[in-house]
Parts: C-alpha cells; sequence; structure tokens
C-alpha cells in the first residue's frame, strides 16, 4: 500500500510540476494588436495626411518602440535598388520622396506581441530529454515616408496570427552535450 501512495504522490507531484517551465512574453509595441497597428497605418492617406495626422489619432509613429527614423539616403538604398527597376515601375510616393532630398525621410516600424510558453512533461525538460515550446502571438511591420511634414508613401506588412510549435527530443538527455567533448578530448 506505501508503494501504490509513493508511487501516486509522485505521478501526480511531476505532473503538477509542468507549471515550472518557463514562459517569456515580448511586447515590443504599444499597440494591442495587429489589427491596431495595421488600422493606425492605414488612416494614413498618401499625399493628403501629415504627420499631426497620426498624433491626433493618438498614434506618434516616432514613438513607438523599435521604430527606425529613415533619412534620405537611408530611403534610397532601401527601396530603389541599383539597376533592378526603372524609375516608372516605383510607385510615385516614392519618387516625390526621392526627388525631394534632405526634405524626405521616413520611419520602419517593427511591432510585435510574442508569448513563448514551454509545455508538456517538466521532468522530460528539466532533463533536457524533449522540450516542447509554444510561440503565439503577433508581428508588424510598416514604412511610411515623409516629405516635410506629408505622407507620400505607406506599406505595411507582418504575420496576422504567430502559432509556432517547436519540439527538441534529446535521446540521451544531459548526456547529448557530452558526447562532442569526448570525442574532442580523446585527441
Amino acid at each position: 500500500m506505501f508503494k501504490v501512495a509513493t508511487s501516486l504522490a509522485l505521478v501526480t507531484w511531476v505532473s503538477a510540476c509542468s507549471s515550472m517551465l518557463p514562459v517569456s512574453h515580448s511586447n515590443a509595441s504599444s499597440f494591442q494588436s495587429f489589427e491596431e497597428a495595421r488600422n493606425a497605418v492605414v488612416t494614413l492617406v498618401p499625399m493628403k495626411s501629415s504627420k499631426k495626422i497620426g498624433q491626433r489619432e493618438g498614434v506618434d509613429f516616432a514613438k513607438q518602440p523599435n521604430t527606425k527614423i529613415l533619412t534620405h539616403s537611408d530611403v534610397v538604398r532601401l527601396l530603389v535598388p541599383a539597376g533592378l527597376l526603372k524609375r516608372e515601375d516605383l510607385d510615385p510616393g516614392i519618387l516625390v520622396c526621392v526627388e525631394a532630398r534632405d526634405a524626405c525621410n521616413g520611419l520602419e516600424i517593427t511591432a510585435s506581441r510574442i508569448a513563448k510558453t514551454r509545455t508538456g512533461n517538466f521532468f522530460a525538460d528539466f532533463i533536457n530529454y524533449r522540450q516542447r515550446t509554444e510561440t503565439t502571438g503577433w508581428r508588424f511591420n510598416a514604412l511610411i515616408l515623409y516629405v516635410d511634414d506629408l505622407v507620400v508613401y505607406r506599406s505595411w506588412g507582418g504575420q496576422p496570427k504567430v502559432d509556432e510549435l517547436d519540439v527538441s527530443t534529446r535521446p540521451l538527455g544531459p548526456f547529448q552535450e557530452m558526447g562532442p567533448s569526448l570525442v574532442s578530448s580523446g585527441r
């Protein structure tokens, strides 16, 4: 009877330990969702909207985390590949920006909310036998070009839904990493 009680207690303890697995969150944006970020960029109408439109809507793109401020030379390097496209192939907003020289600047916005959760058996994870990581969230990127205060170009993209599963199995568990070091130390 004692063996059964001990076994049952051990199984209960090990299965309850999954809550001890690591969890990490990356909130690299003040936007709460992909849709919110997309809507903020879509409200900007090229050749009509100004920088102040975004600020009035409560979104100051230049103050967003992970936003890169682009100079004229950055815009040229990013959007005008040497010899691949003709002038007429470029978006009119990009042409206006390139021709404006120093009056041209832009913002490259990278926003995301990602959560990584280790799931599965605590003991198998702890001894590095099997680790299971679930990644969920969203990733958004946008490019906005300005000439002085006027929005001349905007585009957006990204992953509205991130749902990834990474399973790593090491048949030798904690001894898996010893193999290469034993072979190299024997030389």
